[in-house]
């Protein structure tokens, strides 16, 4: 199976992933002959390998006389659908336009069919998701994979005036993915870039086993004096599940405390803090210190960007004067989450499986206990019962 691993570094966006895949071997001459059954103003496609801080890359331009700046979804979907574009690039068009349109209602809160598309209504937001879309169909990728993504700071000039980076459409698609910052302060990635990632990629992370077979740099418009300003695509083969049944294999740090001489109430505050500061896990294991003393061992751990913050945090909140550090890698069973119905209410399930078979299957903790608590029954009875209707349901 044909895959696409997005290193955003410097971020994305849909001009950017358009470069990439010109760069990786699809030809401009295929896109604009595709692209040409697109119902919409004049526009023109071009191409040129340009350099960004020390890195060739190819840059893709999308000039239009266009003026409409403003598109609801459903003119955007009925320009896709009416269009001469094979089907599976249609569908997957549609979706990364469903996908932002409903970002936007949620950010606006608004019903989805009211949504009009600003920056991304216009003819060259148009022409660069469908561009993208018609380039993974060219090179026949069939599966997506992304880093963490890189979304920049700072504010940035939109419709909506001046906002923060990242922007409130793009910080809602990313929900659930993996983002940081290195302290750029622009807006790195753009809303039609985070759809592209949120509609297409299922797992994030390093580099998944793959055979590259082609790389792909794609220039953004920014030029950055910290960094080249280009999102790159490897596409290859994917290994076969037989290689490693993981969904992916991260490098995580961990910082270690000792410490005797603690307010044990201050535990939990400390990891109520911790947690929100982005630690993955916070744990406390008894052990048994110098000059017999019994003292407990504080272990966080995080992503590697966010050891500064967590230390800073360990010496404000805790008795400590000292704690070590070390990475370690993270080995994370393949997961999905869905729901199903018992007599109490509707219940998350979430779905651990290796190879397509299930190895765990654990209802959400918050919503059986939020449905014992409204419904005035044991926890353990609602727990059950989801467990059960799982089984029932054959998922």
């Amino acid at each position: 199976m044909k895959l696409a691993y997005f290193d955003c570094f410097s971020g994305i966006s849909g001009d950017m992933t358009l470069g990439a895949l010109v760069d990786a071997g699809c030809p401009v001459e295929y896109l604009r002959s595709e692209l040409q059954s697109l119902d919409v103003p004049g526009w023109s496609l071009s191409a040129e390998r340009i350099w960004k801080n020390g890195m060739a890359a190819t840059y893709v331009k999308v000039l239009t006389e266009d003026q409409q700046k403003h598109r609801s979804l459903s003119t955007i979907l009925d320009i896709i659908g009416k269009s001469k574009i094979a089907p599976q690039v249609r569908d997957r068009a549609s979706a990364i336009f469903e996908k932002l349109g409903r970002a936007e209602a949620y950010v606006h809160d608004a019903p989805l069919e009211k949504v009009h598309f600003h920056e991304v209504g216009a003819v060259d937001a148009i022409v660069d998701i469908v561009g993208a879309c018609i380039g993974f169909d060219a090179l026949g990728i069939a599966k997506f994979a992304s880093s963490p993504l890189n979304v920049g700071g700072g504010t940035a000039k939109m419709a909506h005036g001046i906002l923060p980076v990242p922007a409130p459409a793009t910080a809602r698609l990313l929900q659930g993915a993996p983002t940081y910052s290195n302290g750029v302060q622009k807006e790195l990635v753009t809303p039609t870039g985070a759809a592209i990632i949120a509609t297409l990629c299922d797992t994030f992370g390093p580099q998944p086993a793959m055979t590259v077979s082609a790389v792909g740099y794609g220039a953004g418009t920014l030029d950055l004096e910290s960094q080249p300003n280009v999102v790159r695509i490897m596409i290859g083969e994917a290994a076969e599940k037989s290689v490693t049944p993981f969904a992916f294999d991260e490098e995580i740090a961990v910082i270690e405390v000792n410490m005797d001489d603690m307010n044990p109430q201050i535990y939990g505050h400390f990891q109520e803090r911790a947690l929100t500061a982005g630690a993955l896990d916070v744990y406390t294991t008894p052990v048994q210190m110098k000059k017999n003393r019994p003292g407990t061992l504080l272990t966080v751990l995080c992503n590697p960007q966010d050891r500064s913050k967590l230390m800073d945090l360990i010496f404000a909140e805790t008795t400590t004067i000292g704690a070590r550090t070390y990475n370690a890698q993270r080995v994370t069973l393949p997961r999905k989450s869905v729901t199903v119905s018992t007599p109490f209410g509707d219940v998350r399930m979430k779905v651990a499986s290796v190879n397509g078979h299930i190895r765990q299957a654990t209802p959400e903790y918050e919503d059986c206990r939020k449905l014992a608590i409204e419904k005035n029954v044991p926890l353990q009875q609602v727990i059950t019962a989801a467990q059960q209707a799982f089984v029932a349901a054959g998922l």
